[in-house]
Protein backbone atom coordinates (compact mmCIF):
# COMPACT_ATOMS: atom_id res chain seq x y z
CA UNK A 1 0.00 0.00 0.00
CA UNK A 2 1.20 3.29 -0.73
CA UNK A 3 2.39 6.08 2.03
CA UNK A 4 -1.18 7.62 1.17
CA UNK A 5 -3.55 4.95 1.57
CA UNK A 6 -1.54 4.17 4.32
CA UNK A 7 -1.84 7.10 6.03
CA UNK A 8 -5.43 7.37 4.87
CA UNK A 9 -5.90 4.09 6.50
CA UNK A 10 -4.29 5.26 9.86
CA UNK A 11 -6.38 8.41 9.95
CA UNK A 12 -9.74 5.81 9.34
CA UNK A 13 -8.62 4.25 12.20
CA UNK A 14 -7.97 6.85 14.73
CA UNK A 15 -11.39 8.49 13.41
CA UNK A 16 -13.06 5.16 14.56
CA UNK A 17 -11.33 4.68 17.82
CA UNK A 18 -12.27 8.37 18.45
CA UNK A 19 -15.88 8.00 18.00
CA UNK A 20 -15.87 11.22 16.46
CA UNK A 21 -17.95 10.08 13.68
CA UNK A 22 -20.55 9.65 15.83
CA UNK A 23 -20.31 12.72 17.01
CA UNK A 24 -20.44 15.26 13.97
CA UNK A 25 -23.16 12.96 12.76
CA UNK A 26 -25.40 14.18 15.98
CA UNK A 27 -23.90 17.91 16.28
CA UNK A 28 -23.22 18.43 12.00
CA UNK A 29 -26.08 20.13 9.84
CA UNK A 30 -24.90 17.88 7.16
CA UNK A 31 -28.56 16.15 6.08
CA UNK A 32 -26.81 13.16 4.07
CA UNK A 33 -24.65 12.15 1.40
CA UNK A 34 -24.05 10.76 -1.93
CA UNK A 35 -22.13 7.40 -1.83
CA UNK A 36 -19.88 7.03 -5.16
CA UNK A 37 -19.86 3.27 -6.48
CA UNK A 38 -18.28 2.00 -9.62
CA UNK A 39 -17.78 -1.65 -9.60
CA UNK A 40 -18.54 -4.73 -7.61
CA UNK A 41 -16.83 -8.03 -7.38
CA UNK A 42 -16.42 -10.65 -5.41
CA UNK A 43 -13.14 -11.75 -5.92
CA UNK A 44 -10.27 -10.29 -4.07
CA UNK A 45 -7.78 -7.79 -6.90
CA UNK A 46 -4.31 -8.91 -7.84
CA UNK A 47 -0.70 -7.55 -5.89
CA UNK A 48 -1.02 -5.07 -8.55
CA UNK A 49 -4.25 -3.45 -9.34
CA UNK A 50 -4.25 0.44 -8.73
CA UNK A 51 -8.00 0.18 -10.13
CA UNK A 52 -8.95 -1.65 -7.03
CA UNK A 53 -10.13 1.29 -5.78
CA UNK A 54 -13.00 2.03 -7.46
CA UNK A 55 -14.42 -2.12 -6.39
CA UNK A 56 -16.39 -3.47 -3.44
CA UNK A 57 -17.30 -6.94 -2.33
CA UNK A 58 -20.77 -7.96 -2.59
CA UNK A 59 -20.82 -8.53 1.34
CA UNK A 60 -19.49 -5.19 1.60
CA UNK A 61 -22.05 -3.02 -0.10
CA UNK A 62 -24.44 -5.46 1.58
CA UNK A 63 -22.57 -4.44 5.14
CA UNK A 64 -22.47 -0.81 4.34
CA UNK A 65 -26.90 -0.56 3.33
CA UNK A 66 -27.64 -2.63 6.65
CA UNK A 67 -24.76 -0.12 9.02
CA UNK A 68 -25.94 2.80 7.57
CA UNK A 69 -29.73 1.82 8.05
CA UNK A 70 -28.66 0.76 11.82
CA UNK A 71 -27.27 4.21 12.55
CA UNK A 72 -30.35 5.89 11.23
CA UNK A 73 -29.97 6.73 8.00
CA UNK A 74 -32.84 5.78 5.19
CA UNK A 75 -31.66 5.09 1.79
CA UNK A 76 -32.85 7.15 -0.66
CA UNK A 77 -33.52 8.36 -4.66
CA UNK A 78 -31.70 11.21 -5.76
CA UNK A 79 -34.93 12.79 -6.50
CA UNK A 80 -35.84 12.16 -2.74
CA UNK A 81 -32.96 13.42 -1.52
CA UNK A 82 -33.49 16.84 -2.98
CA UNK A 83 -36.93 16.95 -1.78
CA UNK A 84 -35.13 16.89 1.63
CA UNK A 85 -32.59 18.96 0.56
CA UNK A 86 -35.34 21.43 -0.03
CA UNK A 87 -37.32 21.07 3.36
CA UNK A 88 -36.22 24.09 5.87
CA UNK A 89 -35.26 21.82 8.77
CA UNK A 90 -33.72 19.18 8.92
CA UNK A 91 -35.50 15.38 8.65
CA UNK A 92 -34.17 11.72 9.25
CA UNK A 93 -30.47 11.70 7.86
CA UNK A 94 -29.86 9.99 4.22
CA UNK A 95 -27.87 8.07 1.85
CA UNK A 96 -27.80 7.98 -2.04
CA UNK A 97 -25.89 4.84 -3.62
CA UNK A 98 -24.81 5.89 -6.91
CA UNK A 99 -22.86 3.57 -9.48
CA UNK A 100 -20.83 5.28 -12.60
CA UNK A 101 -20.02 3.62 -15.83
CA UNK A 102 -22.33 0.42 -16.09
CA UNK A 103 -20.34 -2.40 -15.41
CA UNK A 104 -21.77 -6.37 -16.17
CA UNK A 105 -20.95 -6.76 -12.52
CA UNK A 106 -23.57 -4.43 -11.54
CA UNK A 107 -25.91 -6.56 -13.11
CA UNK A 108 -24.35 -9.67 -11.96
CA UNK A 109 -23.25 -9.02 -8.31
CA UNK A 110 -24.57 -5.43 -7.00
CA UNK A 111 -28.34 -5.90 -8.31
CA UNK A 112 -28.84 -8.97 -6.59
CA UNK A 113 -27.45 -7.28 -2.92
CA UNK A 114 -29.93 -4.35 -3.67
CA UNK A 115 -32.75 -6.27 -4.39
CA UNK A 116 -32.36 -7.86 -1.25
CA UNK A 117 -32.21 -4.99 0.81
CA UNK A 118 -34.63 -2.78 -1.33
CA UNK A 119 -31.73 -0.29 -1.37
CA UNK A 120 -32.89 2.93 -4.17
CA UNK A 121 -29.81 3.42 -6.00
CA UNK A 122 -28.62 5.74 -9.77
CA UNK A 123 -26.70 4.22 -12.31
CA UNK A 124 -24.47 6.45 -14.28
CA UNK A 125 -24.60 5.27 -18.17
CA UNK A 126 -21.95 6.08 -20.50
CA UNK A 127 -23.33 5.72 -23.81
CA UNK A 128 -20.91 4.95 -25.85
CA UNK A 129 -19.28 2.06 -23.71
CA UNK A 130 -22.99 0.31 -23.79
CA UNK A 131 -22.42 0.41 -27.60
CA UNK A 132 -19.21 -1.24 -27.01
CA UNK A 133 -17.08 1.26 -28.93
CA UNK A 134 -15.91 3.07 -25.57
CA UNK A 135 -12.29 3.19 -24.44
CA UNK A 136 -11.95 2.45 -20.39
CA UNK A 137 -8.57 3.89 -20.80
CA UNK A 138 -7.97 3.47 -16.79
CA UNK A 139 -8.22 -0.04 -16.58
CA UNK A 140 -6.50 -0.46 -20.49
CA UNK A 141 -3.05 0.61 -19.28
CA UNK A 142 -3.63 -1.56 -16.02
CA UNK A 143 -4.22 -4.24 -18.13
CA UNK A 144 -1.14 -3.85 -20.37
CA UNK A 145 0.79 -2.94 -17.78
CA UNK A 146 0.37 -6.04 -15.16
CA UNK A 147 1.43 -8.55 -18.37
CA UNK A 148 4.81 -6.75 -19.47
CA UNK A 149 8.28 -6.89 -17.79
CA UNK A 150 8.83 -3.66 -19.44
CA UNK A 151 6.72 -0.97 -21.65
CA UNK A 152 7.51 2.17 -23.51
CA UNK A 153 5.94 5.27 -23.35
CA UNK A 154 6.19 7.90 -26.50
CA UNK A 155 5.57 11.38 -25.35
CA UNK A 156 6.84 14.08 -27.24
CA UNK A 157 8.26 12.00 -30.42
CA UNK A 158 10.61 10.38 -27.81
CA UNK A 159 10.48 7.05 -26.36
CA UNK A 160 10.80 6.58 -22.83
CA UNK A 161 11.18 2.68 -21.34
CA UNK A 162 9.92 1.59 -18.01
CA UNK A 163 10.98 -1.94 -16.41
CA UNK A 164 7.59 -3.26 -14.87
CA UNK A 165 8.89 -6.51 -13.35
CA UNK A 166 7.80 -6.01 -9.72
CA UNK A 167 4.90 -4.97 -8.31
CA UNK A 168 6.58 -1.40 -7.46
CA UNK A 169 7.87 -0.94 -10.52
CA UNK A 170 4.17 -1.71 -12.40
CA UNK A 171 2.69 0.91 -9.81
CA UNK A 172 5.33 3.45 -10.26
CA UNK A 173 4.94 2.96 -14.69
CA UNK A 174 0.94 3.34 -14.13
CA UNK A 175 1.31 6.27 -11.79
CA UNK A 176 3.28 7.94 -15.16
CA UNK A 177 1.13 6.71 -17.68
CA UNK A 178 -1.90 7.91 -15.71
CA UNK A 179 -1.50 11.17 -15.11
CA UNK A 180 0.36 11.86 -18.24
CA UNK A 181 -2.73 10.97 -20.08
CA UNK A 182 -4.90 13.14 -17.53
CA UNK A 183 -2.83 16.48 -18.15
CA UNK A 184 -3.13 15.71 -21.82
CA UNK A 185 -5.37 17.22 -23.93
CA UNK A 186 -8.35 14.41 -24.88
CA UNK A 187 -7.42 14.40 -28.43
CA UNK A 188 -4.11 13.51 -27.38
CA UNK A 189 -4.70 11.29 -24.91
CA UNK A 190 -6.59 9.42 -27.17
CA UNK A 191 -4.05 8.85 -29.73
CA UNK A 192 -1.35 8.17 -27.18
CA UNK A 193 -4.11 5.40 -25.75
CA UNK A 194 -4.64 3.79 -28.82
CA UNK A 195 -0.96 3.65 -29.90
CA UNK A 196 0.19 1.99 -26.68
CA UNK A 197 -2.62 -0.57 -26.89
CA UNK A 198 -2.03 -1.23 -30.65
CA UNK A 199 1.79 -1.88 -29.47
CA UNK A 200 0.99 -4.62 -26.90
CA UNK A 201 -2.01 -6.08 -28.67
CA UNK A 202 -4.22 -5.13 -26.43
CA UNK A 203 -8.25 -5.11 -28.09
CA UNK A 204 -9.94 -1.66 -26.72
CA UNK A 205 -13.06 -2.64 -28.31
CA UNK A 206 -13.40 -6.05 -27.14
CA UNK A 207 -12.17 -4.90 -23.25
CA UNK A 208 -15.08 -2.61 -23.33
CA UNK A 209 -17.23 -5.30 -24.79
CA UNK A 210 -16.61 -7.75 -21.89
CA UNK A 211 -16.86 -4.92 -18.87
CA UNK A 212 -19.63 -2.94 -19.45
CA UNK A 213 -23.26 -3.77 -20.13
CA UNK A 214 -24.65 -4.02 -23.13
CA UNK A 215 -28.18 -2.14 -24.25
CA UNK A 216 -30.02 -5.78 -23.50
CA UNK A 217 -28.33 -6.10 -20.10
CA UNK A 218 -28.58 -2.49 -19.32
CA UNK A 219 -32.42 -3.03 -19.62
CA UNK A 220 -32.31 -5.59 -16.86
CA UNK A 221 -31.10 -2.36 -14.52
CA UNK A 222 -33.03 0.61 -16.15
CA UNK A 223 -36.17 -1.63 -15.94
CA UNK A 224 -35.77 -2.59 -12.08
CA UNK A 225 -38.27 -0.30 -9.71
CA UNK A 226 -35.39 0.45 -7.39
CA UNK A 227 -33.11 1.96 -10.45
CA UNK A 228 -32.86 5.76 -11.89
CA UNK A 229 -30.44 6.31 -14.40
CA UNK A 230 -28.95 9.09 -14.87
CA UNK A 231 -26.37 10.94 -18.03
CA UNK A 232 -22.61 10.60 -17.75
CA UNK A 233 -21.78 11.58 -21.12
CA UNK A 234 -20.95 9.24 -24.48
CA UNK A 235 -17.35 8.84 -24.31
CA UNK A 236 -16.36 9.41 -20.83
CA UNK A 237 -14.35 12.24 -21.84
CA UNK A 238 -12.91 14.81 -19.07
CA UNK A 239 -15.40 17.84 -20.15
CA UNK A 240 -12.91 20.18 -18.81
CA UNK A 241 -10.59 19.50 -21.44
CA UNK A 242 -13.28 19.75 -24.41
CA UNK A 243 -14.18 22.62 -26.16
CA UNK A 244 -17.30 23.98 -25.39
CA UNK A 245 -20.02 21.95 -28.34
CA UNK A 246 -18.11 19.07 -27.67
CA UNK A 247 -18.78 19.12 -24.13
CA UNK A 248 -22.21 20.39 -24.99
CA UNK A 249 -22.88 17.89 -27.16
CA UNK A 250 -21.35 15.22 -25.10
CA UNK A 251 -23.80 15.37 -22.25
CA UNK A 252 -26.96 16.65 -24.16
CA UNK A 253 -26.37 13.24 -26.99
CA UNK A 254 -26.00 10.97 -23.56
CA UNK A 255 -29.29 11.85 -22.36
CA UNK A 256 -30.89 11.92 -25.90
CA UNK A 257 -29.52 8.69 -26.53
CA UNK A 258 -30.83 7.09 -22.91
CA UNK A 259 -34.53 8.52 -24.18
CA UNK A 260 -34.80 6.73 -26.78
CA UNK A 261 -33.60 3.39 -25.39
CA UNK A 262 -35.96 3.74 -22.51
CA UNK A 263 -38.38 6.33 -22.84
CA UNK A 264 -37.03 8.62 -20.64
CA UNK A 265 -34.68 11.89 -19.89
CA UNK A 266 -32.34 11.07 -17.17
CA UNK A 267 -32.80 14.41 -15.20
CA UNK A 268 -29.08 13.48 -13.27
CA UNK A 269 -26.44 13.33 -14.35
CA UNK A 270 -22.40 12.51 -13.68
CA UNK A 271 -18.91 14.53 -14.39
CA UNK A 272 -17.12 11.68 -15.78
CA UNK A 273 -13.99 12.16 -13.15
CA UNK A 274 -15.48 15.03 -11.42
CA UNK A 275 -12.72 16.49 -9.81
CA UNK A 276 -11.73 20.23 -10.41
CA UNK A 277 -9.26 19.15 -13.01
CA UNK A 278 -12.85 17.20 -14.93
CA UNK A 279 -15.33 19.53 -14.19
CA UNK A 280 -15.93 23.40 -12.77
CA UNK A 281 -18.15 26.12 -13.54
CA UNK A 282 -18.62 25.84 -17.14
CA UNK A 283 -19.76 22.13 -16.94
CA UNK A 284 -22.13 23.32 -14.08
CA UNK A 285 -23.46 25.82 -16.17
CA UNK A 286 -24.08 23.49 -19.39
CA UNK A 287 -25.39 20.75 -17.28
CA UNK A 288 -28.19 23.71 -16.61
CA UNK A 289 -28.28 24.33 -19.58
CA UNK A 290 -28.97 20.89 -21.11
CA UNK A 291 -31.64 20.37 -18.30
CA UNK A 292 -30.41 17.91 -16.02
CA UNK A 293 -32.11 18.43 -12.95
CA UNK A 294 -28.76 17.56 -9.93
CA UNK A 295 -25.12 16.85 -11.18
CA UNK A 296 -22.53 14.68 -9.41
CA UNK A 297 -18.66 15.03 -8.85
CA UNK A 298 -16.14 13.47 -6.82
CA UNK A 299 -15.08 16.11 -4.48
CA UNK A 300 -15.55 15.17 -1.27
CA UNK A 301 -18.08 16.23 1.60
CA UNK A 302 -21.70 15.65 2.95
CA UNK A 303 -24.47 17.50 1.79
CA UNK A 304 -25.97 20.30 3.74
CA UNK A 305 -29.34 22.62 3.01
CA UNK A 306 -27.47 24.60 0.68
CA UNK A 307 -26.93 22.10 -2.22
CA UNK A 308 -30.30 22.73 -2.76
CA UNK A 309 -29.54 25.85 -4.54
CA UNK A 310 -26.42 24.22 -6.05
CA UNK A 311 -28.23 20.68 -7.01
CA UNK A 312 -25.50 20.61 -10.30
CA UNK A 313 -22.55 20.71 -7.91
CA UNK A 314 -22.92 17.90 -6.18
CA UNK A 315 -20.08 16.11 -3.54
CA UNK A 316 -20.01 12.66 -3.12
CA UNK A 317 -18.18 9.99 -0.75
CA UNK A 318 -16.34 7.33 -2.30
CA UNK A 319 -16.75 3.89 -1.09
CA UNK A 320 -13.42 3.11 -1.78
CA UNK A 321 -12.57 -0.55 -2.82
CA UNK A 322 -8.56 -0.26 -0.52
CA UNK A 323 -10.51 0.81 2.74
CA UNK A 324 -13.15 -2.02 2.93
CA UNK A 325 -13.24 -2.59 6.43
CA UNK A 326 -16.83 -2.97 8.64
CA UNK A 327 -15.46 -0.37 11.30
CA UNK A 328 -14.87 2.46 8.19
CA UNK A 329 -18.48 2.56 7.06
CA UNK A 330 -18.77 4.71 10.34
CA UNK A 331 -16.40 7.55 8.92
CA UNK A 332 -17.63 7.25 5.14
CA UNK A 333 -21.31 7.88 6.18
CA UNK A 334 -20.21 11.51 8.89
CA UNK A 335 -20.36 13.58 5.88
CA UNK A 336 -19.17 16.31 7.46
CA UNK A 337 -15.28 14.88 7.90
CA UNK A 338 -14.95 14.65 3.99
CA UNK A 339 -16.15 18.05 3.71
CA UNK A 340 -13.76 19.32 5.97
CA UNK A 341 -11.51 17.15 4.83
CA UNK A 342 -12.61 19.08 1.06
CA UNK A 343 -12.02 22.56 2.40
CA UNK A 344 -8.36 21.73 3.88
CA UNK A 345 -7.06 20.46 0.92
CA UNK A 346 -8.42 23.56 -0.98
Amino acid sequence: MSPKYAAIRATFELLWLSRLPALLRALSASRGVIFTLHRVLPEAPAAFSPNAILQVRPDFLAYVIERVRDLGFDIVSLDEALARLAEPTRGRPFVVLTFDDAYKDNLTYALPVLRQHEAPFTLYVPTALVDGVGELWWQAIEDIIARQQAIGIVSGGETDYIDTRTTPEKQTAFDQLYWLMRRMPESERIELLRSFAASYGYDLAGQCRALIMDWTELAIVAHEPLCTIGAHTVHHYELAKLPLEQARNEMEQSAEILLSQFGVRPAHFSYPLGGPLSAGRREFDLAADVGFRSAVTTRPGGLYAHHAATPLELPRVSLNGFFQNRRYVDVFASGAIFTAVARFTR
